[in-house]
């Protein structure tokens, strides 16, 4: 089933839904739809567009969340599918100090290569090489990575999660991250 982006009141992305949830959240006026999708959910007597984005009635408090999970999907959406020795779209995970010399599994010790490039390294360090990364890797931060991470995404969305994610390149998002 398709799903649908909740924004708060302040119009912060909240999280994910199925569609069908988020039109409950419409009917029992806790949220109003801010975009319809071009599903139609129908009951007995009526038919009603299901929303793609909503935004809730009443401002919710948000507590302080973790740090964002490590996924590949993630990291391709941080470093926008590409590779950071080469520029080349990006296929594989590679750490830039190996696990091998004792490179940690974190945010600001993976990043994403192409093929040739990993083959390539193997378990060097990028000096030894000569290489440069072409953006130094760091762990995102917000809600915006959590819906990126999920695999759940909608190109209408973008708008809504540009204005508070920053860091993820949009168009990777519009054309690899979709439901």
């Amino acid at each position: 089933m398709p799903h649908a982006l909740v924004l708060n009141a302040t119009y912060e992305p909240l999280g994910v839904v199925p569609q069908r949830r988020a039109l409950i959240l419409v009917l029992n006026q806790k949220a109003v739809t801010v975009e319809e999708s071009e599903n139609v959910l129908h009951s007995a007597t009526r038919a009603i567009p299901a929303p793609c984005v909503v935004r809730l009635t009443r401002y919710v408090r948000v507590p302080h969340r973790g740090a964002v999970p490590l996924t590949r999907r993630a990291l391709f959406a941080r470093d926008g599918g590409r590779c950071v020795y080469c520029g080349a779209p990006a296929t594989s995970v590679d750490h830039v100090i190996p696990r091998s010399r004792g490179g940690q599994h974190t945010w600001e010790n993976v990043v994403s290569a192409c093929r040739r490039c990993n083959h390539i390294k193997a378990d060097r360090h990028v000096s030894e090489l000569g290489w440069r990364l072409r953006k130094q890797p760091r762990q995102p931060t917000g809600i915006v990575w959590r819906i990126i991470s999920s695999g759940r995404s909608d190109p209408r969305w973008v708008p809504y999660l540009a204005a508070f994610g920053g860091g993820f390149d949009l168009d990777y998002l519009i054309e690899n991250v979709s439901a």
